[in-house]
């Protein structure tokens, strides 16, 4: 473990890592994406949301695997899914002329990530009530209760084949499909390491501050993990490109909740999960997930007084984790 000025640095020098990697890989998936004429929602919803969120993947297994924490990786998760919420189409807003939504974003894109949460907090409280061992403040998840969110990403990918399937496909631009495909890996290899350096960093500033490593995922990890997510929103709504820029929040955080847990799950064979912590944190994910639909569904426009009260919002959160880690209040801990 380092020290805190150690871990400090950690994130400051890995964030930059991720950042530079996430940006090869959003070029080259581009790229491919138009060459095999993909429609703008599906790069958007599956193509660019599963590339982005390749760090929230790569917390999980590398949390699980390496350093025994899941716990660690599905704080970064939640808190992932929380940023991705609320401070991303908050930017994706200010940052350009109009961030509009559309009815299919709404009734499909947002009502598919809701049953998402609920899907991940059934298989939370699944864990905690009907797996051996499993008690009123621990979950244990197992691999078949991995299954259920897996397979509920299948009829997710399936809906989404379905209208890719009906979309007539423009010119396809010619690329050297081995060259992009090579630049991915290395994307992908680049976005790992960052993501390694950032989940010591959490690690140590758990051990430093005397608090659990959940918290630590909740901010440091998911705000990292994130900022992929944030410049291809952002870029695509500067570019008057809405869709992609609200679909790639929403896929990315069904992705992260219905994949990345899963998959951390199947890696170690069992977790072990506060389910104490699990409650108000999922609790604020669903009420977060509420305001974004309300506010993506209101004139089907985010303006900029709603972005302003997405980032009041996550501010509120900050606040929330900053008074557990000081110890001031005991509401995750579930003590």
């Amino acid at each position: 473990m380092v020290g805190l000025l150690g871990a400090v640095a950690l994130v400051a020098v890995t964030t930059p890592v991720i950042w530079k990697g996430s940006e090869y890989f959003e070029r080259s998936a581009g790229r491919l994406s138009r060459h095999y004429g993909l429609p703008l929602a599906f790069h958007g919803a599956i193509v660019v949301a599963v590339g982005s969120s390749f760090p929230e993947l790569s917390s999980v297994v590398l949390s699980t695997v390496v350093h025994d924490e899941f716990s660690l990786g599905v704080g970064a998760i939640v808190g992932s899914a929380i940023f991705n919420l609320l401070v991303i189409p908050a930017l994706s807003a200010l940052f350009s002329d109009e961030l509009s939504a559309t009815r299919s974003l709404v009734h499909k894109d947002a009502q598919f990530y809701i049953i998402s949460v609920l899907v991940l907090f059934i298989v939370f409280a699944l864990g905690a009530t009907y797996v051996p061992g499993g008690t009123n403040t621990e979950a244990i998840l197992t691999p078949p209760l991995a299954v259920l969110p897996l397979a509920t990403y299948g009829v997710y990918l399936f809906l989404h084949q379905q209208d890719a399937s009906e979309y007539v496909a423009a010119d396809s631009p010619d690329i050297d499909r081995n060259r992009e495909l090579l630049t991915l890996a290395v994307a992908l290899v680049v976005i790992a390491v960052g993501v390694e350096g950032l989940v010591r960093a959490a690690l140590s500033l758990g051990d430093i501050f005397g608090t659990p490593s959940f918290l630590w995922g909740l901010t440091v990890i998911a705000a990292g993990t994130s900022l992929p997510d944030a410049i291809v929103s952002v870029r695509a709504a500067r570019n008057d490109d809405s869709v992609t820029s609200l679909t790639n929040v929403l896929g990315s955080n069904t992705f992260n909740l219905l994949v990345a847990i899963p998959v951390g799950v199947l890696l170690s064979g069992s977790a072990t999960i506060n389910f104490l912590a699990a409650i108000p944190t999922m609790g604020f994910l669903a009420f977060a997930t509420l305001v974004f639909v309300v506010f993506a569904r209101t004139d089907l426009e985010l303006t900029d007084r709603e972005a302003y009260g997405f980032l009041g919002l996550y501010a509120v959160f900050l606040v929330w984790m900053t008074l557990e880690s000081a110890g001031v209040i005991e509401t995750v801990r579930g003590i």
